[in-house]
């Protein structure tokens, strides 16, 4: 497909970044990214502790700017998509403000872009009844558990109808049997809404599991080492996690992986 396609959510091409240039403690984070992510795509991004997974993220947010190379959203500059409301993000952290109701954290993005407020109120309440929360409008952010305040999360990002969702360790916090019913949530959001969504994450078994194609880094200079396809059949549920297949291919990743670094992988290897 043609890099300028109109299907190309994200590219990067020759992506370099350095913290801290000139100086004695200068940090190359990122050398010679290469990547197409088309529209519509569930990639994961995987690698040891400190391989910039997280920092490629904030890249394509605008959080931060490359020091070298091309970086387009929807065809756009970062800062171009941005300021369009092209993506929304979540982050490890739900940073709901516990004064706020669930419904008035989801409606904030929809405030500060000036909907008007049947309008807020109308999408605020579809966003919530998709995570399964359309009976929790009323309540605060203290009241729910943390998978609950991880869907509110999800709910504001998707509120203002972003193409892009950008996911940065989402469920690191959760525990396993709460993690793997929020994996089943976020399959089915991607499958009503056909948002591209961006997930970072350290499990090796959960980028399996959710994702079209894995994207395996280095350590740092994180670089792309390898792009692995997943041709695991939707729509996927626990069962899936039985699947000879699905087990072939988390050893294939944990073994890139380990190639990648020469360490034994672990699920839990800190963040990155």
């Amino acid at each position: 497909m043609s890099a300028d396609s109109k299907d190309i959510a994200i590219l990067a091409r020759g992506i370099n970044k350095i913290f801290n240039p000139g100086s004695d403690e200068a940090v190359i984070a990122l050398k010679d990214i290469n990547l197409e992510v088309e529209a519509g795509e569930f990639i994961s991004l995987i690698g040891p502790s400190g391989c910039g997974k997280s920092t490629l993220m904030r890249l394509v947010g605008d959080l931060i700017q490359p020091s070298a190379g091309e970086l387009r959203v929807n065809g756009k500059a970062p800062g171009r998509a941005r300021l369009d409301r092209d993506y929304g993000m979540v982050f490890q952290a739900a940073t709901l403000y516990e004064w706020r109701s669930v419904t008035k954290n989801v409606q904030l993005p929809l405030e500060v872009m000036g909907y008007p407020k049947a309008e807020r109120q109308a999408r605020a309440q579809a966003m919530l009844e998709m995570v399964e929360l359309g009976a929790f409008v009323n309540h605060y952010p203290w009241q729910l558990s943390g998978g609950m305040q991880q869907r509110v999360s999800i709910a504001r990002a998707l509120a203002f109808d972003p193409a892009v969702l950008l996911m940065d360790e989402p469920f690191g916090a959760l525990d396993e049997f709460t993690r793997e019913r929020m994996n089943l949530e976020l399959l089915k959001i991607w499958q009503q809404t056909g948002k591209t969504i961006i997930f970072v994450t350290h499990s090796i078994s959960e980028a399996v599991f959710l994702s079209n194609r894995i994207v395996v880094m280095s350590p740092r200079p994180g670089r792309i080492t390898e792009i692995v396809g997943n041709t695991l059949p939707h729509p996927r549920d626990f069962n899936t996690r039985n699947d000879p297949a699905y087990h072939d291919l988390v050893a294939k990743v944990r073994d890139l992986l380990r190639d990648a670094h020469g360490l034994e992988w672990s699920e839990s290897d800190g963040n990155g």
